[in-house]
């Protein structure tokens, strides 16, 4: 099962296979970009050459502008970053919680249907926004109620450069479900941070601050453009549905490789403490380096025929969610949406014609991207 993946408005297509690093400008700095698998998955292991202690700078474009606090436990290294990530990884070990994988099978069922009882659907802010907003209540202990809120920011929660408010939105919300959580604490995420200790201490209200704002951000979306992906595949490669459907063991392959041709977060930033050789680039102390994780999982060296999707590629030593020590805490989780996804649809849908379809926009904040879709509206048909 292969398509090949366009690659027209890709600036990585002709690096990947000539060089170790693409210069790019960002912000009014230019960053060296690294390119190659080997070298990609070195640098994230390398933390003391390539350091995540910046705040606001590990996103590229760095991100001052839409928040106010460090966001953790990302922006920070180890040791630090161990003690830090200890406090919230038992609830993203939810998504492996059978209640937990329960409700979100039950809730993509429901968007399966409804999707299949219209007419037409617009995908990415009717199916994928939703999709990704209600599940993620169930990893927090949440009211699936809460979601609305969460729906009603929009794709990006920092909003966008024309400054529609989302990212004060989002702060004044997390502030509020503080304050809730201090006066009637329960079992959900925000009250577990009012009781986290770090140190022996208790967390600072800026550090659950930051806990709370990844939280938000860092899956949004990436899960929502990586679902909207897999519909446009679906719909233009119809056979891939019988393919799933032919032996539903061929999913967990499948969901792997959309990751990788996915790629959902493009590179992320790491900041060099001292004069560093990148490649034969110098970085100044202080100086960013990107790690391009979609040029990554495009080495021709590593992946056979990487310009094409193949559902059954093995292996697939993709490294969509990073490597090293900031492996995505929301990697399992991720997991279990894309495989349940790809249950029900190739077990209720024949197959899904697109109706229109609208690419993100070209700009700066899109190098944070892959393959997403500002738009997408489609017909499902039922089995």
């Amino acid at each position: 099962m292969s398509d090949p993946i366009p690659s027209s408005n890709d600036p990585f297509e002709k690096a990947r296979s000539e060089d170790a690093v693409l210069s790019c400008p960002f912000q009014g700095e230019t960053i060296p970009m690294i390119l190659r698998h080997a070298d990609v998955r070195a640098a994230a292991k390398d933390w003391k050459t390539y350091s995540s202690d910046a705040p606001f700078r590990v996103p590229i474009p760095s991100e001052e502008e839409f928040r106010r606090m460090r966001q953790l436990p990302i922006e920070t290294d180890p040791p630090e970053h161990t003690e830090y990530r200890k406090i919230v990884e038992p609830f993203f070990k939810r998504a492996k919680n059978p209640e937990v994988m329960a409700k979100i099978d039950t809730l993509i069922d429901k968007l399966v249907g409804d999707a299949l009882s219209k007419d037409s659907i617009e995908i990415v802010s009717e199916f994928s926004l939703p999709l990704q907003s209600r599940a993620l209540t169930h990893l927090l202990n949440l009211p699936e109620s809460e979601a609305d809120t969460w729906i009603s920011w929009g794709i990006h929660v920092f909003g966008d450069k024309s400054g529609d408010g989302s990212g004060h939105s989002l702060e004044d919300y997390i502030e509020n479900q503080f304050d809730r959580a201090l006066k009637n604490p329960g079992d959900d995420f925000f009250s577990a941070l009012t009781k986290a200790t770090y140190q022996g201490r208790s967390l600072t209200h800026e550090e659950m601050l930051g806990f709370a704002n990844l939280t938000f951000a860092g899956g949004r979306d990436t899960v929502i453009h990586t679902v909207s992906s897999i519909f446009h595949h679906l719909a233009n490669h119809p056979e891939a549905l019988e393919f799933l459907r032919e032996d539903p063991k061929r999913i967990d392959l499948a969901s792997e490789e959309y990751f990788r041709v996915a790629s959902p977060l493009t590179h992320i930033g790491r900041v060099c403490p001292v004069d560093t050789d990148v490649h034969g680039f110098e970085v100044k102390p202080k100086g960013r380096v990107s790690l391009c994780w979609v040029s990554a999982n495009h080495d021709e060296s590593v992946f056979d025929q990487p310009h094409e999707t193949k559902l059954d590629r093995k292996p697939n030593p993709h490294i969509a969610f990073g490597a090293g020590t900031h492996l995505c805490l929301g990697a399992p989780h991720a997991r279990l949406l894309v495989r349940t996804l790809l249950k029900k649809l190739s077990t209720q849908v024949e197959s899904i014609n697109i109706l229109e379809e609208q690419p993100l926009i070209e700009d700066e904040a899109a190098y944070r991207r892959s393959n997403g879709f500002a738009s997408l509206v489609t017909n499902l048909k039922a089995l």
